[in-house]
């Protein structure tokens, strides 16, 4: 029998990207200060939270398989998390708008019978289309969930067209969940994914 997997997690975006695996799926609110340290790399951030966010559940959830996940935008050397609210996504799409930034998007898988963590970031490259601000206001108007996404942009839906160009090794990373990574990591646990 395999164990219960727990997304440590409320975001739907992440929850129908890991049921694309046809696992029956537990999701569960971590418990995370996600507040990035002083100095701390973008990727070292994500990997972190990744990890933190997972072993969080790990005292709920002591058989089960466990899955964090965290993503933070980087645009020259500053982290740009989720936006604060409407007007701090507005700024940020501005700030980005005709440049390139990167997502570091992190997941660890935790089994607590065993106290191991594997861990995967994943890098991709987002070059953002240069839009002015009507743009910008009608998208997010439109798009509301981008709200809840680093940087303030998803590739989903509409956010499709604040993208000029995507380089990644996996595209379900952008979205935030590094899928082919994830995988291996489950079947290092002995999941039959097929």
């Amino acid at each position: 029998m395999q164990p219960a997997i727990v997304l440590a997690s409320t975001s739907r975006f992440r929850r129908e990207i890991v049921e694309r695996l046809g696992l029956n799926l537990i999701c569960a609110a971590p418990v995370c200060d996600e507040t990035p340290l002083e100095n701390e790399h973008a990727a070292d951030t994500a990997r972190r939270l990744a990890r933190t966010k997972a072993e969080s559940l790990g005292a709920s959830h002591p058989d089960a398989l466990i899955i964090g996940g965290d993503q933070v935008a980087l645009l020259d050397g500053r982290q740009l998390g989720k936006p604060k609210d409407f007007e701090d996504a507005v700024a940020m799409l501005r700030a980005t708008a005709g440049r390139t930034l990167e997502f570091h998007t992190a997941i660890a898988l935790y089994n607590p019978r065993s106290a191991r963590v594997q861990e995967h970031t994943d890098l991709t490259r987002v070059t953002m289309r240069d839009l002015g601000e009507a743009a910008i206001r009608n998208y997010l108007k439109r798009e509301p969930d981008a709200l809840y996404c680093a940087g303030a942009a998803m590739s989903e839906g509409l956010g499709g067209a604040l993208i000029a160009r995507i380089e990644s090794t996996d595209p379900n990373a952008l979205i935030g969940v590094p899928l082919f990574a994830l995988t291996d990591m489950l079947m290092n646990e002995g999941v039959e994914i097929l």
